[in-house]
């Protein structure tokens, strides 16, 4: 006499959760690769509790060395404020990102901080996440 089982076991896979789980992490790698400012040069930020989005026109960067950067390419401090003219022209409410090492004395950020009031440019000072 043979006995037989009731219950079978079945070998199918179900892919609609696995494609679930696929779009929510392209959505994840989507929202957080906008965020990332590739023009940015590497400098030690000052932290900051606070966060701001902002439509990014420009990355002005001013290293511990005192050298500024206008989207990675070394630009003199006397022309700074003729090449940001150049590239911020035709834009529509243009804006600076000013990135600036925390040894960096404040007076050279307030430079690129008076160039953008004196031209109407928004500007948005990066923090380093706490």
């Amino acid at each position: 006499m043979a006995i037989k089982s009731r219950n079978k076991v079945s070998v199918e896979f179900s892919v609609a959760s696995m494609t679930d789980i696929i779009f929510l992490l392209l959505i994840f790698f989507i929202l957080t690769s906008t965020l990332i400012s590739p023009n940015a040069l590497k400098v030690l930020l000052p932290t900051s509790s606070a966060k701001t989005a902002s439509k990014k026109s420009i990355s002005v960067s001013i290293t511990s060395d005192i050298k500024f950067y206008i989207n990675k390419q070394q630009v003199e401090e006397i022309n700074i404020e003729p090449v940001l003219k150049a590239q911020l022209s035709g834009i529509d409410k243009p804006g600076i990102i000013l990135h600036v090492d925390r040894t960096v004395p404040v007076e050279h950020a307030v430079k690129i901080m008076d160039i953008a009031n004196r031209n109407g440019y928004e500007m948005v000072l990066a923090t380093k996440a706490k």
